[in-house]
């Protein structure tokens, strides 16, 4: 009889503990955590160390970017563009700037044009560089950090050589540039081809092949094909997949269909092809700044049209009609003709679109940014459900969103 009882306690005990093995815990990681890259907040449900569930909780940097640009002309709300995707500002200028010239039914002068594409991948390469560094330092890989950063502030010392600013430039602007590139502009960029592929090798010499990295990577967050296109995922991301799709392949804009370059895409859909994807996309990248750095022309820089881009300060204090459009321009703006456009072009990102409503006023009826960080955030739970918590901060960083373009 006592056996029978010890023997019916002991499976209690066995019950109770499979029950308790069974139960799950809800977590908040974030949203001030150092490994979400901005201010994420993941609701992940736990069955031990296995995520069960995840949900993206976003609004925490919620800055209204776009009804702030419907409150300002055309020409002032060029500088919130810079604020979303604040690790690749000119790329928003781009898109912004085309979307703009489009309501307007005017095209840039060629040397704008390559000068356009050149600063457009220098950035995407700065922006790569900051996804690296700090994905590898949140999986432990410190020394490449340093690297990366090492690299970008030579990119950010040309562009404040342009500018005058090394992050928000707004110096692509609708009708152009802010200003002509300075004479040591091409000798600054040729230097940067020169010394780059040595330190991008250096990169893979320290990750690509490392079995630390490897065994963090390979099989991690896994996003299939159908999945990533589900999602409305793209930019490396959605390659990493093995889709290759490049809006500058799909859809040209400002000129990047007269440039040869290749689309990487991975094959596994896992942290381990997204990075590799980002790695080959800054070759294809340098590819493109020689090609239009060895044909960039002379001549204008801008439209040569006063009512949509500032006269030159030296015309503006001995001409009557120059003063009128400069204080014209800054104090009422343009107006494009009533309509709308869609203008789409590849950020660092993913596909960056500006939809923008004109009612032939000075300011935007209305613009909405497709946010390829937004989108790409949403394939997030499917990545990591049923993978182990410790792989949440490598499948984070491999999406490398940026929350100032996901709360726009």
């Amino acid at each position: 009889m006592q056996l029978e009882e010890r023997q019916l306690q002991l499976d209690e005990r066995e019950e109770l503990g499979q029950g308790m093995r069974r139960d799950t815990m809800t977590i908040n990681m974030g949203p001030q955590h150092p490994s979400t890259h901005g201010v994420l907040r993941l609701i992940l449900t736990l069955d031990g160390e296995t995520i069960v569930k995840a949900e993206p909780e976003i609004g925490y940097l919620h800055t209204g970017i776009e009804k702030t640009a419907e409150s300002k002309s055309y020409f002032k709300a060029l500088v919130v563009t810079d604020r979303m995707d604040y690790l690749a500002p000119l790329c928003n200028n781009l898109g912004y700037s085309l979307a703009v010239e489009k309501l307007l039914g005017i095209e840039v002068p060629e040397r704008a044009l390559y000068a356009r594409v050149i600063l457009a991948e220098l950035q995407r390469i700065a922006s790569h560089l900051v996804w690296l560094g700090t994905s590898a330092l949140d999986l432990g890989a410190q020394s490449v950090f340093l690297y990366c950063f090492r690299e970008r502030e030579i990119i950010l010392d040309i562009f404040e050589l342009c500018s005058g600013v090394r992050m928000m430039t707004s110096y692509i602007m609708p009708g152009g540039l802010q200003a002509d590139l300075p004479p040591k502009f091409a000798e600054r960029v040729r230097a940067f081809l020169e010394l780059f592929p040595a330190r991008l090798r250096e990169y893979h010499d320290l990750l690509t092949n490392n079995r630390l990295w490897l065994d963090r990577t390979r099989g991690v967050a896994v996003l299939s094909a159908e999945d990533a296109v589900k999602f409305g995922c793209s930019g490396a991301t959605l390659r990493g997949s093995g889709v290759a799709y490049d809006v500058r392949k799909f859809f040209p804009y400002g000129g990047y269909e007269r440039f040869d370059f290749e689309i990487p895409v991975g094959t596994n859909g896992d942290v381990y092809d997204r990075y590799l994807v980002r790695m080959l996309e800054m070759e294809q990248s340098l590819r493109i700044i020689q090609q239009a750095l060895d044909a960039l022309p002379g001549g204008p820089w801008q439209v040569d049209d006063h009512k949509i881009v500032p006269p030159p300060k030296w015309e503006i204090s001995s001409n009557m009609e120059a003063l009128i459009h400069h204080f014209k321009l800054y104090t009422e703006g343009y107006r494009p003709p009533a309509g709308e456009v869609y203008v789409r072009t590849e950020s660092p990102k993913g596909e960056l679109g500006f939809y923008i409503v004109s009612d032939g006023s000075a300011k935007p009826y209305r613009m909405h940014v497709r946010a390829p960080s937004f989108a790409n955030l949403q394939a997030l739970p499917t990545m990591i459900q049923g993978m182990l918590f410790a792989d949440v901060v490598a499948a984070i960083g491999s999406i490398d969103i940026v929350l100032g373009e996901v709360d726009r």
